[in-house]
């Protein structure tokens, strides 16, 4: 089987120690045999954006276009906006009504559309070890030193 036929998948957690508070995003991306693990932390955002952020920053490390994805995520929030299509409503209307995290969702929106994605959701903090080991990435990073700084929610949340 070639590489094109190959399915990419990848599992994210997102964090915060608090609503706004310090927090963090994990991800395990799964091609083939190869496996990696990303994380970080941010010093002041919320759990919402942490698990959208795990996403974005998966796709990010993509080095391909055109791969068919699959996403398991453990947030309603995030599957829902996508696989029930809030997210081309939202965009549709420029996110009237105040819905909030916009930023993300236009970062993730460009991101995928270099992509064939679908979510699927999971249980948390349940038997399936990647969502498990996402969420200890995502919250270790939450927990870590010299967080970065989530620039757009404190700009809107001082």
């Amino acid at each position: 089987m070639s590489n094109s036929k190959k399915e990419l998948i990848i599992y994210t957690d997102g964090s915060s120690r608090g609503n706004p508070g310090p927090g963090g995003y994990g991800a395990i991306l799964q091609w083939g045999a190869h496996t990696k693990e990303i994380s970080g932390g941010f010093r002041k955002t919320t759990n919402n954006r942490m698990e959208l952020k795990a996403v974005i920053e998966a796709l990010k490390t993509l080095n391909k276009e055109s791969l068919s994805v699959t996403v398991y995520s453990d947030s309603q929030y995030v599957v829902r906006a996508v696989e029930e299509g809030w997210l081309k409503n939202w965009i549709a209307t420029d996110f009237k009504g105040g819905k909030k995290n916009k930023d993300l969702w236009r970062e993730y929106a460009a991101l995928a559309q270099k992509h064939l994605i679908r979510f699927k959701w999971v249980k948390g903090h349940a038997d399936n070890p990647y969502n498990n080991r996402c969420d200890i990435l995502a919250t270790e990073a939450a927990d870590g030193k010299d967080l970065g700084i989530d620039e757009e929610f404190e700009k809107n949340n001082p």
